[in-house]
């Protein structure tokens, strides 16, 4: 979990659109293991330790059912501090009967995939130790292989859920996107990210620091996917943490020089990739 600290870039909140509030609270809560930290009559701010913010769910006005073939949210990724809190995660989905999208091994980490009561999808996961990574001619080597769940499960050692780790962060958010070249672009150019991998010509993992990827970016919905109706459910905004207040003047330079719009709005400053994708600018 070092590389979700200064002197890295890394993401730590994000915030998403959902169709019904008390439906969400109560998958968040009761599936996921969330606590709320906040709460009004259309939102609510959801913490693993009590104090820090990780996911935030809105219910916006007239909203409509998440629209397919879209720009936005692939996943975002709860990091889980140790793989035995991941073993009794896998653990209370198999007594609950609650239905996963994969589960995988991909070298760097293991995973569990699923989805939110609107279709929002989310990853679950821990890293392994950094020194086993394996990277070639500066890319990390990563697959999707099957994961050992039998394996996982005797590493939790009879551990009990109890809802989501005080330690839990915001490891990474994959992004749908419309094209990879102006992407790439804004990400590297605009805010310093580096290349960690790319898997052809359809999607791109970048990190700072040399982690496997603090951002995932496809185009897995197609070239050209459009951006997705204001009111509809999915991703509203995520937030990137900035090194220092020198970091994020550089980088709003270097955004304001490639054109694209940054805005402060009450100390925030926010801008948008080229598919529309918000992003808060935090230090």
């Amino acid at each position: 979990m070092e590389f979700h600290r200064q002197p890295h870039t890394f993401v730590r909140q994000v915030d998403l659109k959902v169709e019904n509030l008390e439906r969400s609270l109560n998958f968040y809560q009761n599936v996921i293991g969330f606590r709320v930290l906040e709460q009004s009559a259309g939102k609510a701010i959801l913490t693993a330790d009590g104090r820090t913010p990780l996911l935030s769910i809105e219910q916006p006005e007239n909203v409509v059912p998440k629209q397919p073939r879209t720009t936005g949210l692939y996943h975002y990724a709860l990091l889980l501090p140790k793989r035995s809190d991941l073993a009794a995660v896998l653990k209370h989905f198999i007594k609950h009967g609650y239905p996963l999208q994969g589960a995988s091994d991909h070298l760097v980490s293991e995973a569990l995939y699923l989805v939110d009561p609107d279709g929002n999808g989310i990853e679950i996961y821990t890293d392994r130790p950094a020194s086993t990574w394996d990277w070639h001619n500066g890319e990390v080597v990563m697959a999707t292989e099957r994961l050992d769940a039998e394996d996982l499960l005797a590493e939790g050692n009879g551990q009990e859920w109890n809802g989501l780790p005080e330690r839990t962060l915001m490891g990474h958010i994959h992004l749908h996107v419309a094209e990879l070249q102006k992407t790439e672009e804004f990400y590297i150019q605009g805010l310093g990210f580096d290349i960690a991998t790319r898997y052809g010509n359809q999607a791109l993992f970048i990190s700072t620091g040399g982690y496997h990827h603090h951002i995932g970016l496809n185009t897995w919905n197609g070239v050209g996917a459009p951006a997705p109706a204001d009111n509809s459910v999915g991703l509203n905004w995520f937030s990137l943490v900035l090194p220092n207040e020198q970091a994020r003047k550089e980088v709003v330079e270097q955004l304001h020089k490639m054109g694209a719009l940054v805005q402060e709005k009450s100390g925030v400053f926010i801008t948008e990739d080229p598919s529309g994708n918000r992003i808060q600018l935090l230090v």
